[in-house]
């Protein structure tokens, strides 16, 4: 077994792909379109999803926004350089909602940052993931 994909619902649909490409060096793996059903799915991702675990973005149409419930937490993306990353996304005018820096307790360096959606993206800097 392993884990497929995790699925978000997005309000737009072009402004996401844009975010998690641009911004977070996401590959737009594959896109379809379901007529009757009258939704578009989005893959996107760091390698071929038969290899990587992968985004699922999901537009309903017509429909731009939801409410995240009270469940719903992040999902975490290891990188290189935490800190060039929330530069990157402040500067394209995103937001980031918790600087890079040590997790409390502990030496990882960690950021958080919302995407279009209000969604949080926890980014957790190489070698460091172990000690959270």
């Amino acid at each position: 077994m392993r884990l497929l994909h995790t699925m978000l619902r997005v309000g737009d649909l072009p402004r996401s792909i844009d975010f998690y490409t641009r911004l977070l060096d996401m590959e737009l793996l594959r896109q379809a379109d379901n007529e009757a059903y009258r939704y578009t799915l989005a893959f996107l991702g760091y390698g071929p999803e038969s290899e990587q675990t992968v985004l699922e973005l999901t537009y309903n149409w017509g429909v731009d926004q939801y409410a995240h419930g009270a469940a719903y937490g992040h999902i975490a993306i290891e990188v290189d350089d935490a800190h060039a990353v929330c530069e990157r996304v402040a500067a394209a005018g995103g937001r980031v909602t918790r600087a890079a820096g040590p997790v409390q307790g502990g030496q990882t360096v960690i950021a958080f940052l919302e995407d279009p959606d209000g969604y949080k993206v926890e980014l957790v800097q190489k070698g460091g993931i172990h000690d959270l």
